[in-house]
């Protein structure tokens, strides 16, 4: 798939390996299809969810990605959505899940090597639970090729746009964020309609508060220099999007009453430990944005 030209020259198959991972983790949550998806991942072995783990930082790792799933969904479910795409969603099923609830239009994207992947898996998956109400499509998609997102958009009706993403933007860097919110701003100016990202994380020193961790995922965090792609404040990420012209509609406000790490992470720190972890304060927003006139 060919790239703008100011991208040319960046490997985004590269990032795919970490969506495999999230998904193992995902598994053990009660996120929609998760644990059925982490187990065809590993197939024929059988998916063992760790839940006798004792270390915090895999506990405070599970709860940020889990609360900022739920963030999305809390955007969205309370707009009369009817034409949703998501962008990079790896191997969430988002748009499964969805369309067992109400009639939508939902296009599910990411790059082609894990879209091959995740029609195997949605094929599987959707012989689990209700049937479908709406129209689901699966298509390849970089973001950041102009052209192949706007033939996308165009397989929907007339009707408003809302686009959706986590863990996009922190694998940008500022050319080619500015890129991408251009394409998308003039896709919602054309649609009408709203984006929802839950990637405004923030720099911060007191990330790790002692809790990182050496791992795979870890690595490949730094490989891609995600805490150098994350915006220096709250503010600057607001005046960045202004300058794009966009503006927050809406703020995701975090709820952990439907969270399954918080009581393991709760279980396995100590006081001392959980008020380290609060020092670090707010590290990462989900808005929900549209265009300013």
């Amino acid at each position: 798939m060919e790239i703008e030209t100011n991208s040319a020259n960046r490997d985004y198959s590269s990032i795919s390996p970490s969506a495999r991972a999230l998904l193992l983790l995902k598994g053990l949550t009660s996120i929609p299809f998760a644990r059925e998806a982490a187990g065809l991942m590993v197939s024929p072995e059988i998916y063992k969810p760790d839940y006798e783990n004792t270390e915090i930082g895999f506990w405070a790792r599970l709860l940020h990605f889990e609360s900022r799933y739920q963030s999305i969904d809390q955007l969205l479910n309370d707009l009369p959505a009817k034409n949703i795409l998501e962008l990079s969603s790896g191997f969430s099923f988002r748009g499964l899940a969805a369309l067992q609830e109400r009639d939508v239009h939902y296009i599910d994207t990411d790059l082609d090597n894990v879209i091959k992947l995740k029609e195997g898996f949605t094929n599987a998956l959707k012989q689990v639970g209700k049937p479908l109400k709406g129209k689901l499509e699966i298509l390849p998609l970089n973001a950041l090729n102009k052209d192949a997102f706007r033939k996308i958009t165009d397989h929907f009706d007339e009707e408003e746009i809302v686009i959706v993403n986590e863990g996009l933007l922190v694998y940008l860097d500022v050319k080619e964020k500015k890129e991408l919110l251009k394409i998308i701003h003039g896709i919602l100016e054309q649609h009408g309609g709203y984006w929802i990202t839950a990637d405004i994380y923030i720099k911060s020193e007191k990330l790790n508060a002692g809790l990182k961790m050496n791992d795979e995922l870890t690595q490949f965090f730094e490989q891609h220099r995600i805490e150098e792609n994350k915006f220096d404040s709250f503010e600057a990420a607001e005046e960045f999007f202004y300058d794009a012209r966009f503006v927050i509609d809406k703020e995701a406000v975090a709820d952990y009453t439907e969270s399954t790490a918080l009581s393991y992470l709760l279980k396995n720190s100590t006081p001392d430990q959980r008020t380290k972890m609060s020092a670090v304060g707010r590290i990462r927003a989900t808005w929900r944005l549209k265009i300013r006139e």
